[in-house]
């Protein structure tokens, strides 16, 4: 798909340019983003214009809405001081170079815009002096330097020019030994691969010929058909169109009919500015729902990822959560199993304190009596005199039971913990459930969105096209209830505008004998109004009068 501006193109829109935009002023200057500016015109006695210029991808009018930034960057700012309000009175192709120079006449002098449409591009202001006044990007160059105060040097050709070449000046192509001869043309002239297959197709020569095969024969057909392709370009005989595929795809935007693309869809447009627009605005459109759903689709994934992560922590705080009720539980019923040896185990170490003993003969006496296998000792683990705690283990359970409580009091308390451990659980559980369902809706909208594909070219909503201003609604106006448009005057000026540039023979004129009454004119073109229409427009200029 076209990227970026052929030199082709680049003559084709200063053609029309010098049609539609010499002689306008420049009401405004924007830039929309860091490369790209857009200039409001108005020409006299025409609607306004708006040219889009992106360093090095492209320059056209443009009949869309385009958003502008609230506040404009430093160099907007500058391009304001120096160009706002001026006058365009040149626009010309640089050496058939993808370079476009506007020429604008300003109270302070003659400024040059210069737009470099190759590479990165770049777009500079000069002054009469050929000094560099500002620039988008400064830069130093083995060839050149794009510097503040600097004076301004074109960058240095690409190729020949093919507009002031001879059949002679194309020799040197068979120098190019076994280079093809399209790719030896595109380089020679910079003229870049489109166009020289297109001239190689129209002079009947295989673009893949080796350059040291071609014959003088050759070369003359190549010339010839190339000076027919740049005579369509600098008389003006355009047929501007959008090339598609078969599946309705666009290719290419072109400002005139193409061999090599016969066969596919052409949309035809009145304008090459106007192909262009579409094609550019279609496909920034495009780029922009295709980044939108990325970043949608991305925001997805990532949501989708946090989920994942919170399952497996409910996962593993559910799973926590039934070991411990069950744990708990597993206790209890070990106590009241084993109720009367641990009823022996808890009084005899309470009675061997009473009888004076320390806490570290009882320790050494249980610890002796486990060793021998003699039960309830078999159960002892340990033993914290501090918080008066026993430790014991049964059926490789151990847990710690409070010398200060009966076992009673001890397996309830075990009881109540495994309770708790249960409800904990199954608002685990219902968590985790409701995290797995929310998972499996995000699954099945990211799937949903990947079916979808790629954003088509065709499924893509344009954005609004600018509104023209018609010339009435300088005025007061309405229609008549006949469908007839009615004009009146504002005030002095307009009212003399308004007979002296707007009223045609036919048209009707109302004025009261009144001071500062307005005029009011009847469009009459589509034919004569009925008393109707004609009482209408006397009673709106009436209205508009100072009685």
């Amino acid at each position: 798909m076209k990227r970026e501006i052929t030199s082709f193109d680049v003559a084709a829109l200063v053609y029309e340019l010098n049609q539609a935009i010499l002689g306008a002023r420049i009401n405004n200057v924007y830039q929309t983003d860091r490369k790209t500016l857009l200039l409001k015109l108005q020409k006299p006695n025409n609607p306004a214009a708006q040219l889009l210029i992106e360093a090095g991808k492209r320059l056209h009018l443009t009949s869309y809405v385009v958003e502008k930034p609230k506040t404009p960057p430093a160099f907007c700012m500058a391009l304001r001081k120096y160009i706002r309000n001026g006058r365009l009175i040149s626009v010309k192709q640089h050496a058939f170079e993808r370079i476009v120079t506007f020429t604008v006449k300003t109270k302070t002098g003659i400024m040059k815009l210069v737009t470099e449409l190759f590479g990165e591009g770049n777009i500079i202001l000069v002054n009469n002096q050929n000094k560099i006044l500002q620039a988008l990007k400064y830069k130093k160059m083995k060839d050149r330097n794009i510097l503040r105060g600097e004076i301004f040097q074109q960058a240095p050709p690409s190729g020949k020019n093919p507009l002031k070449i001879s059949v002679k000046d194309l020799e040197p192509l068979k120098k190019f030994g076994k280079t093809e001869v399209v790719r030896a043309i595109a380089r020679f002239l910079s003229i870049g691969g489109n166009y020289a297959e297109e001239i190689l197709l129209r002079a009947g020569i295989d673009k893949k010929k080796p350059c040291s095969e071609l014959k003088d024969d050759d070369i003359e057909k190549i010339f010839q058909n190339m000076q027919d392709i740049l005579s369509q370009l600098v008389n003006g005989r355009f047929e501007p169109c959008m090339v598609l595929d078969e599946k309705g795809k666009i290719i290419d935007v072109t400002p005139i009919r193409l061999k090599r693309y016969e066969g596919f869809q052409h949309q035809k447009y009145g304008s090459f500015n106007e192909a262009l627009d579409e094609f550019y605005t279609k496909i920034i459109t495009v780029e922009k729902k295709a980044r939108a759903v990325k970043e949608a689709e991305e925001k997805l994934q990532r949501e989708i990822a946090r989920l994942r992560r919170i399952i497996e922590s409910q996962e593993k705080a559910l799973a926590e959560a039934e070991r411990k009720a069950e744990k708990y539980k597993k206790i209890g019923n070990i106590i009241y199993a084993h109720l009367n040896e641990l009823q022996t185990l808890m009084s005899k170490i309470l009675q061997d304190k009473e009888k004076g003993k320390s806490w570290n003969e009882i320790v050494s006496e249980a610890e002796a009596e486990r060793k021998a296998g003699l039960k309830p000792a078999e159960f002892f683990k340990a033993l914290d005199w501090k918080k008066l705690t026993l430790n014991v283990c049964i059926d490789g359970l151990c847990f710690e039971l409070n010398l200060r409580s009966d076992l009673f009091s001890n397996a309830a308390k075990f009881y109540e913990m495994a309770k708790k451990a249960k409800l904990k659980a199954d608002g685990a559980r219902a968590a985790l459930e409701e995290t797995r369902r929310k998972l499996e809706e995000m699954e099945a909208q990211a799937e949903s969105e990947i079916l979808k594909g790629e954003v088509k070219l065709a499924e893509v909503k344009m954005p609004a096209k600018r509104r023209r201003r018609e010339w009435f609604e300088k005025f007061r106006w309405f229609v008549s209830s006949e469908g007839f448009l009615i004009v009146g005057g504002k005030d002095a000026v307009s009212n003399e505008v308004l007979i002296k540039k707007y009223t045609e023979p036919t048209d009707m004129v109302f004025h009261a004998d009144i001071v500062g009454a307005p005029f009011v004119v009847i469009k009459c073109k589509d034919g004569k109004p009925s008393e109707q229409t004609i009482k209408e427009a006397a009673e709106f200029a009436a209205s508009f009068s100072r009685a």
